[in-house]
């Protein structure tokens, strides 16, 4: 009953993603379905409609092991973060990040080898958060102290060393700092105005009225210590 409430109490759009992630791993490894019918191909796409596998490419982070551990735990924190924080009570707007980033990572899909994208949405999340929470002090593995807009930077590095390809991490940081430019950076500049607009029919899906004033505006987070980041915040960058 206990794990019960404190699964219901996670945040709509997060408890959704990262279920529907681990869901697709356990599917994979028992051998209810297979790599090869989840993976980003634009000739099954748009020539077999295999229109499945636009969802699917973001859901697996390959087998049960490190790397889908690591991607989990930090999808899970830092969605979290971010839609109990500076997306709190706008989960429609929330969604629509998601939708924006995805939609570009398929976009530069069509040009770069990558099949899966879950890990670069994951890096997407980190760089919105670690943007708007630029104060706070991170402890990565308790080897390295550093300020939250670090963060993306570290974990690159971080892949780096493990071998991994590092395209995927290049690709999370460009989208998110895409997203984070045009919705937090843009519209304060002199002359500047607000570019990405949430659809009226998500306002309607999470019954939320489409307003966008001051109070929905992120707020500095003034937290000083955090071991992978906390709370909520944004910061008017100039």
């Amino acid at each position: 009953m206990a794990l019960q409430q404190e699964y219901f109490s996670i945040p709509p759009i997060t408890r959704a993603y990262t279920t529907t992630c681990l869901l697709t791993t356990i599917a994979v490894q028992l051998d209810f379905v297979t790599a090869y019918q989840l993976y980003f191909n634009p000739e099954l796409i748009f020539k077999k409609f295999q229109l499945w596998r636009l969802i699917t490419c973001f859901c697996f982070y390959g087998g049960m092991g490190f790397n889908f551990l690591f991607n989990l735990l930090f999808t899970y924190r830092y969605c979290r973060h971010l839609e109990e924080g500076s997306f709190r009570g706008r989960a429609a707007d929330f969604l629509f990040m998601f939708l924006f980033g995805g939609i570009l990572m398929i976009i530069m899909a069509l040009f770069v080898n990558i099949v899966f994208l879950g890990s670069a949405l994951t890096i997407m999340l980190v760089y919105v958060w670690s943007r708007r929470n630029p104060y706070v002090r991170m402890n990565f593995f308790g080897l390295l102290n550093f300020q939250a807009p670090y963060l993306p930077w570290v974990l690159f590095a971080f892949s780096l060393l493990l071998g991994n390809a590092v395209i995927v991490d290049i690709m999370g940081i460009i989208v998110g700092h895409t997203y984070y430019f045009l919705e937090d950076v843009f519209p304060r500049q002199q002359g500047g105005f607000r570019i990405l607009k949430t659809p009226r029919f998500l306002h309607w899906l999470f019954d939320e009225t489409s307003r966008r004033g001051d109070e929905n505006e992120a707020r500095p987070n003034v937290e000083n210590n955090a071991p992978f980041g906390a709370g909520a915040g944004g910061f008017q960058w100039q």
